[in-house]
């Protein structure tokens, strides 16, 4: 227990101070006792959504980060938060609605604050953008991961290999996606049809763009390695977290207009669920949780395929949040318990002798 408190500490504190603005925020905006609790109900349910729907997030953003340089690891735990809170949860909604509308930053403030309605009418317009980018990074990420020629580690045995067995084909992954990118986007009127590919390419392109960067610092520290510099970059991998943080968060910052179409109350809510994200993925980190699950990753992995899936059929489809993070729920709770029966038959084959 002490452990866990010294995890998440913080993001209680965080949650307590989100909660007691919110209350202040309510009793301000309604003036009655009834107002403000329901508000304070609003950003409580917001961040269990948020935090539901994150989880898969926490264990990607942990196999990334542990191998990290510290430094880096820091930079992503502290910028990473105030991108991820402000940028994500903030600025990216008012950032539409500027683009959307045609009207300046503050303009766009105004309406989120003066005419809820039409602000979120405005952010759910741009939904078939933001599914074909976050679907399509998405699906990439899920897919690269199974898609490894090193990878030796199978938890759906018959699948996995069969899907490793391709592994060696040049892009494989790539292609799978534009052909899905390209299907779903059949099924669409031809304007949004066009946005929707737009999008979608722009997402493997960012995909690529970032792997390629990663790659080339790579390539530079090995060299300053083999002439005995001492090396402490990781932008690379700190910039692939920061563009995978926020492909999750589309969905989650469309998916609060079912609850709120308040940009404060949605933001308030959103950032303690980004908040205990964070804790969630050094949790991961310095517990060692990774390596003592097996399978946890995989579980992981592959509810970030269904979730860019669904985003992709989002489109056309409305598919509920909810549904989506009982999936994602589902399937990392049976890699956990895959897991932790693969550890007890180890044990039971390789008991540890008395001392």
């Amino acid at each position: 227990m002490h452990t866990l408190l010294r995890f998440y500490a913080f993001s209680f504190g965080f949650t307590a101070v989100c909660l007691a603005l919110a209350g202040y925020y309510g009793w301000a905006s309604t003036g009655s006792l009834g107002g403000m609790l329901s508000i304070l109900w609003i950003v409580f349910v917001l961040s269990i959504l948020e935090i539901s729907l994150s989880f898969d997030n926490a264990v990607v953003n942990a196999t990334v980060l542990r191998e990290m340089d510290p430094v880096w690891q820091q930079r992503f735990l502290t910028i990473g938060i105030l991108i991820a809170v402000f940028g994500m949860r903030i600025i990216f909604p008012i950032a539409i609605v500027s683009i959307a509308a045609q009207i300046g930053p503050w303009e766009a403030v105004e309406l989120s604050l003066g005419n809820p309605e039409e602000y979120e009418r405005i952010i759910s317009s741009a939904h078939i953008g933001i599914a074909g980018f976050g679907g399509a990074f998405l699906a990439m990420v899920g897919l690269s991961f199974f898609f490894d020629s090193d990878k030796d580690v199978h938890w759906i045995a018959s699948v996995e290999q069969a899907i490793n067995r391709f592994s060696t084909v040049p892009a494989v992954e790539i292609g799978l996606v534009l052909s899905l990118v390209y299907g779903v986007s059949t099924m669409l009127a031809p304007d949004d049809a066009l946005t929707f590919l737009t999008a979608g390419i722009l997402g493997l392109v960012t995909y690529i763009g970032v792997n390629a960067l990663g790659a080339i610092i790579e390539q530079r520290e090995a060299a300053k390695k083999a002439s005995g510099a001492i090396v402490r970059s990781g932008l690379g991998g700190f910039l692939y977290l920061e563009v995978l943080d926020a492909s999750f968060s589309f969905d989650g910052v469309i998916g609060a207009f079912a609850l709120s179409n308040n940009m404060i109350v949605i933001a308030i809510g959103l950032s303690v669920g980004a908040m205990f994200v964070r804790s969630m993925t050094i949790h991961l980190v310095k517990a060692g949780t990774l390596a003592e699950y097996r399978y946890l990753e995989h579980g992981a992995f592959w509810a970030i395929i269904v979730l860019g899936a669904i985003m992709l059929v989002s489109a056309r489809y409305h598919i509920p949040e909810t549904f989506t993070g009982l999936i994602g729920a589902i399937l990392i709770g049976l890699s956990l318990f895959w897991s932790i029966r693969h550890n007890r038959a180890g044990r039971a084959t390789n008991p540890v002798p008395d001392a």
